[in-house]
């Protein structure tokens, strides 16, 4: 295959050990399970920080938020970083967002061509942290509510949202078979599910009962110096929640997993009918996952396995022989990958320092690195949280907390922290001289004051008089849709049959 198309397909909160291609007996995902049979499966995949809008940033510019600036859900996407459609379109693609990506700022597209929707979520800088005010809780943090008001419901502003996604990918899908652009094209099609609220229609809600879900595997609440201050953030201590009310979300997160899931299925289908597939590269992502209750703890924030590891599927048969890699990888490889894979496997000439490397080795089983890096700077934190996954380990250090150690291939949950351990002191040691030679922490720390501060301001002074809102207005020229006077009937027609007439 030379010059593939791209299609990145990406949940919201996804946590990979929620489906069944990475372990999970609960979830029917059946598109997703025949994805990842005919893919390449990254069992360790993590994300490289666990909230949406920085996770995302590292996604699109293949840099840690301690470079980008990208700190937070309120933090602004630089402009003039380059991010991967940038680098796609100099290699001569035709680059295409449709749905959540959370840019923040007045840029909305980064570097695509198109972008066929607006964001679930503002584009401004509201939702900033203050670390100087931690006790304080904004009412745009996460609460409760969601786990507490968890199940059925007949619509929400989320199944609007993803609906208009998978609609807007279907029929772009169909216009590039029609049309006569030849330039090879790179789709991302974000959803928003299945983040919560935990709220599903009736119809996903009965693919499952009460006794298919089974409890948190660790019930017993974390009593670590960050676990007490995530829940504070997202009201815990204020809003306890009853053992059926846990149940109740954790249901509705499995059935928003089988709804995402349909929706693959839905796009793949169309992939197929447009006669796309056999040309096209499918990578399937999520920008982090979800504690759903284990360890006490919800939503993500935090470098736990249920929030950090998300799904990383590559499936272009004709290129990469399906099968699994066991090393740890990171949503920041996704750039380089891409990159080099629209280069026909030439890295480009980075104009900035790139933090991910090239998935390339692992898909052609020609080796590969194994390591991810993570920094956390958003709310739930009063000072920068960073982790280093290598090999079996994984160190998680903030300043004034104790270190967490885990041996993550003997201690999957996560239960033993190894790292007041005598027997591992050395690795400890050795992680935390890495540690201060990888970051100069209270640099970071001080840039993200300043960077909250700043933004704080901004916030409460275009609030008053007439705000301008930065977020995207999908353009729309309606004088040039289906049955119009700039083409004679019969020509219109013809042109947007597909397979044209007679069938070739």
């Amino acid at each position: 295959m030379n010059r593939p198309n791209l299609l990145v397909l990406m949940a919201d909160q996804l946590s990979a050990l929620a489906l069944p291609c990475y372990g999970d007996g609960v979830a029917r995902t059946p598109h997703i399970d025949a994805l990842a049979a005919r893919g390449v499966v990254f069992e360790a995949a993590y994300c490289n920080s666990p909230l949406c809008a920085p996770s995302r940033g590292v996604l699109i510019y293949g840099q840690l938020p301690s470079r980008t600036g990208v700190y937070d859900n309120a933090a602004e996407f630089p402009s003039q970083l380059p991010a991967f459609p940038h680098y796609l379109r100099c290699a001569g693609y035709r680059t295409i967002l449709t749905g959540k990506m959370h840019f923040c700022g007045p840029d909305q597209l980064h570097g695509f061509e198109e972008r066929l929707t607006t964001d679930i979520y503002p584009a401004d800088y509201a939702w900033t942290p203050d670390w100087t005010r931690f006790e304080h809780r904004p009412d745009w943090y996460h609460s409760m509510e969601s786990v507490i008001q968890a199940g059925p419901c007949a619509r929400t502003n989320q199944i609007d949202f993803d609906e208009e996604v998978a609609f807007t990918a279907e029929q772009k899908l169909f216009d590039i078979a029609r049309g006569s652009d030849r330039r090879p094209f790179c789709m991302v099609a974000s959803f928003t599910h299945p983040h919560d609220p935990f709220t599903i229609t009736e119809e996903y809600w009965n693919r499952y009962t009460d006794a298919d879900i089974p409890p948190p595997r660790l019930a017993q609440p974390a009593a670590d110096a960050h676990a007490r201050r995530l829940r504070h953030v997202f009201g815990l201590d204020a809003q306890p929640v009853t053992a059926a009310q846990v149940q109740a979300a954790r249901r509705a997160y499995y059935a928003a997993i089988s709804y995402f899931d349909d929706k693959v299925g839905r796009v793949l289908a169309a992939l197929r009918a447009a006669r796309l597939a056999d040309s096209t590269i499918v990578v399937l992502i999520a920008d982090h996952g979800e504690m759903l209750g284990e360890r006490g703890l919800w939503y993500k924030m935090n470098f736990h396995e249920p929030a950090a590891r998300v799904p990383l599927i590559v499936a272009a048969p004709a290129m990469f022989a399906a099968g699994r890699i066991s090393a740890a990888v990171s949503l920041a490889d996704l750039l380089p990958t891409l990159a080099e894979i629209a280069g026909d496997g030439r890295a480009p000439d980075y104009a900035t320092p790139i933090d991910g490397r090239s998935l390339l080795p692992h898909l052609a089983r020609s080796g590969g690195h194994d390591e991810a890096i993570g920094e956390y700077l958003a709310e739930g934190v009063v000072a920068p949280m960073v982790m280093i996954r290598r090999g079996a380990e994984k160190f998680i250090h903030t300043p004034d907390d104790a270190d967490l150690f885990y041996d993550v291939a003997a201690d999957p949950d996560e239960r033993v922290n190894l790292a007041d351990d005598p027997a591992h002191a050395a690795r400890v040691a050795a992680y935390r001289a890495e540690v201060t030679r990888r970051w100069d922490i209270p640099a970071l720390h001080a840039s993200v004051l300043e960077s909250q501060r700043r933004r704080i301001l901004l916030t409460e002074a275009l609030r008053q008089g007439t705000p301008t809102a930065w977020d995207w207005q999908p353009p729309r020229d309606a004088s040039r849709m289906y049955v119009r006077h700039h083409l004679p009937l019969e020509d219109l027609e013809a042109m947007a049959r597909f397979p044209k007439w007679p069938a070739t």
